[in-house]
């Protein structure tokens, strides 16, 4: 009985769950994500200033923020897609997908692709999320298409 009531639970759950508003995991506490961009590893500063979860898809994200590399800094918006969780008891990994792209400004904006992924730590007894790392790989190329890198960003810790 005990297990049919178990599997019962279970099936509600995954029927009716929705994926957990996680929207403040991509504000990275305020802090600037930092990485490299093109073949000669020229730093890249990411700051997301705001974050909401898709209301018609809980498993997207809206981003709005900006980049600065040099001297240029350029505003962007996009999207980061969840595509696959796994969770081991105390790590949990977010695989999915962004798509950020930056106002026009000439030949120094473009548009960011790539996969992203975010491994975190539950610890059981404060009942909060430690140690997270949010890795965002993928490219960036110029809206007229002169422009194309690959990019490596990570969050500050």
């Amino acid at each position: 009985m005990k297990k049919i009531l178990l599997f019962l639970v279970l099936i509600s759950n995954v029927l009716f769950s929705q994926m957990p508003d996680i929207s403040n995991v991509w504000l990275n506490n305020g802090k600037t994500y930092t990485g490299t961009i093109g073949s000669k590893d020229q730093q890249i500063k990411l700051k997301i200033d705001i974050s909401e979860q898709d209301r018609k898809n809980d498993q997207e994200y809206f981003v709005s923020g900006y980049t600065v590399v040099d001297k240029n800094y350029t505003k962007f918006e996009g999207k980061f897609k969840i595509k696959k969780y796994r969770d081991s008891g105390k790590k949990g990994t977010v695989y999915g997908e962004y798509e950020l792209a930056e106002e026009y400004k000439g030949k120094h904006s473009g548009m960011f692709r790539g996969k992203f992924v975010y491994t975190f730590r539950w610890n059981k007894n404060s009942e909060k999320v430690e140690q997270q790392y949010i890795e965002l790989t993928g490219d960036w190329k110029s809206y007229d298409g002169t422009l194309d890198f690959k990019t490596r960003i990570q969050n500050s810790q």
